[in-house]
This record gives C-alpha cells, sequence and structure tokens, in this order.
C-alpha cells in the first residue's frame, strides 16, 4: 500500500522514475512516521527517506517548527554547502501521504555506541569536535532573511517553561530547584546576535561517516535565540554516553569545537556557553521526568519511558557537578 503512495507521489515530480521498492517505516508514533525506501530510475535507484505526519496530524506540537519549516531549514543549509541531506518533494494534498517531504538518504551510522567505539570511525572521531563547530558556525550563519517563520526563544522564557513543566509533575526533587535558582541568577540576559538555532544538535541527530561529519538531521525544534545554545547542548553530559572526560559529544574537548567555530568566522562566549550546558542538562532532566510521568499515568506503560525516566537521575549528578564552585 505505502510503495504504491508514493510510486504515484515519486512519479508526479521526478521524470523517468519507474516505481519505489524496499519501503521500510523506520520510526513510529500517532502523529509522525519516517520510511526509508528506494526510488527505481533508469540512471540508477535513489535511497530516499519520507517525514511525514499522516493525514488528521497537521498540527505542530509544542515546541516543534513543523515539517514544513524542517524541509525549508534542511534546504536552505544544504545549499548553504552544511551537511544535510537533500529535499527532493515537499508533500502536496494531491499526494494524499499527509504533510511532510522526502529527503535524500545519507549513508553514515547515528548510534553514538558505535560511533564512539567501533574501528571504521577511529579515523573520525580525534575531528568530530572541530567539523561540528564549524557545521554549528554554517548553520548560524544562515541568512535571517531567508528562514521560514520560527518562535523566538530567550533564556528567560526557557526558564520559564522548564520550571512551569517540572512543577506539573508534582514531584520535588531538590536538585533540580538548586539548577533553577542558579539559572535565574545567572540568566546572562537576551544575545546580542538572534541566530537559527538547532535546537536538538546532539548524538542521533547527526550522521557519521569514517570521514566524519555527512549531516544534519531533525530540525524540528528549530527557533531563532542565542547561538551558544546549541554550542552548549552538544556538550551535555548525557550525550557523551560514559566517556565524561570528553564534553563534546564523548569524542573531544570544547576548545576543540570552540575552534571549528571560530574557524566559520563566528565568536563563542564561553561563559553563555557554560550557561546553556546546565540549561541543556536540567532540559534533558525534565524531559526524562516527563517520559516517567508517562509511564506511570499511561495507558501505554512502555519499557523504554521508564528507563529514559529513571535518567533523570543521571541529570541531578550531571547538574551538581556543573553547579559545584571551581576550585
Amino acid at each position: 500500500m505505502m510503495e504504491e503512495q508514493l510510486g504515484r507521489c515519486v512519479a508526479s515530480w521526478c521524470p523517468g522514475a519507474t516505481g519505489v521498492v524496499e519501503a521500510v517505516r523506520l520510526s513510529g508514533g500517532a502523529s509522525q512516521e519516517t520510511w526509508s525506501f528506494d526510488i527505481v530510475h533508469p540512471n540508477g535507484t535513489v535511497g530516499a527517506i519520507l517525514r511525514r505526519a499522516p493525514q488528521g496530524y497537521g498540527a505542530a506540537p509544542g515546541r516543534a517548527a513543523g515539517l514544513g519549516a524542517e524541509a525549508a531549514l534542511m534546504q536552505l543549509a544544504y545549499d548553504a554547502g552544511v551537511p544535510s541531506p537533500r529535499v527532493l518533494h515537499v508533500l502536496q494534498p494531491q499526494d494524499e501521504l499527509g504533510i511532510g517531504f522526502i529527503m535524500e538518504r545519507v549513508d553514515g551510522e547515528t548510534i553514538p555506541r558505535k560511533i564512539l567505539r567501533d574501528d571504521r570511525f577511529a579515523q573520525a572521531r580525534p575531528k568530530l569536535a572541530h567539523q561540528l563547530g564549524k557545521v554549528l558556525g554554517g548553520i548560524h550563519g544562515l541568512d535571517p532573511a531567508q528562514l521560514p517563520e520560527l518562535r523566538r526563544m530567550t533564556a528567560a522564557r526557557e526558564i520559564a517553561e522548564l520550571e512551569r513543566d517540572y512543577r506539573s509533575f508534582d514531584w520535588p526533587r531538590p536538585v533540580f530547584e538548586l539548577a533553577l535558582r542558579w539559572l535565574r541568577d545567572r540568566d546572562p540576559g537576551p544575545s546580542q546576535e538572534v541566530t537559527l538555532v538547532h535546537g536538538d544538535f546532539r548524538h542521533g541527530n547527526l550522521i557519521i561517516g569514517p570521514d566524519g561529519v555527512r549531516a544534519v538531521l531533525d530540525w524540528e525544534l528549530a527557533h531563532l535565540g542565542d547561538p551558544m545554545e546549541d554550542l552548549g547542548w552538544i556538550c551535555v553530559n548525557s550525550w557523551r554516553f560514559g566517556e565524561i572526560d570528553k564534553p563534546v559529544g564523548g569524542f573531544g574537548a570544547r576548545e576543540e569545537l570552540f575552534a571549528g567555530y571560530e574557524a566559520a568566522g563566528r565568536s563563542v562566549d564561553p561563559e553563555r556557553v557554560k550557561f546553556w550546558e546546565v540549561m541543556g542538562t536540567l532540559r534533558w532532566g525534565v524531559m526524562c521526568c516527563g517520559m516517567m510521568q508517562r509511564f506511570r499515568m499511561g495507558p501505554e506503560h512502555s519499557v523504554e519511558r521508564a528507563m529514559i525516566g529513571r535518567r533523570s537521575s543521571e541529570t541531578e549528578i550531571d547538574l551538581l557537578r556543573l553547579l559545584a564552585p571551581r576550585a
């Protein structure tokens, strides 16, 4: 059924395409789906990915920018030379596939354990932090005039939203209270420069090959704000997967990340990065609590949600380390 629908859709915008094969759903969820498939063409098979919200699920929830904005951002990044999949087609009503887009499939790995440990990535690991700094420099340098409509976030608004979400659980956690107070006391105020912020720049949303970074995925949390937010988020300890002595994704140092960012012609404010690292750590902790809350309340008592929920205690340890006075 899906291959037939995709085949009709592809035929409308890809001259010469004779069909679609190997359509496999990669992820689930009531409101969004990801499919991998191959476009059969006389000039060679084209690997593709469909991201869509099926018909009836058009609204972008909460913080999400929406699939239309995500497609526009990915194409802008691709055109600017930022490693991003090329968008092949934005779904139209006549496609009868819902809201979403089709992009070119990029070969590589997204699983952190493999990226951090497998021999095939041994040559890439030492240069990843610098590469990611350059990639973020490219993202933050995209022309604001060309961006789709996005929400604007400030540190004060982020703190308020985190506190609201945390208190809605009615699950007191003293370390979270401490972190909220620390953030309020050290809010650096609005950034002098407002740029595109990816919003979820970390392991799992990066395709890595033996040669390094190949693509940035999942732009759904993109917004306008302080560019230092992205640099802080990639340094959150939860994305190091045990390699805690390498703050950038478990494979590099902050100095390497900053050097790559500056090589892209941009400036780093380390104190603001530290602020956003604390914010990101608390944000992930609150998100973990939300997963546990959904597990407890049901109706789907997913073991995965419970496992993620337990990780909230890890973020408390991370926060205490970050907030401890420097010697």
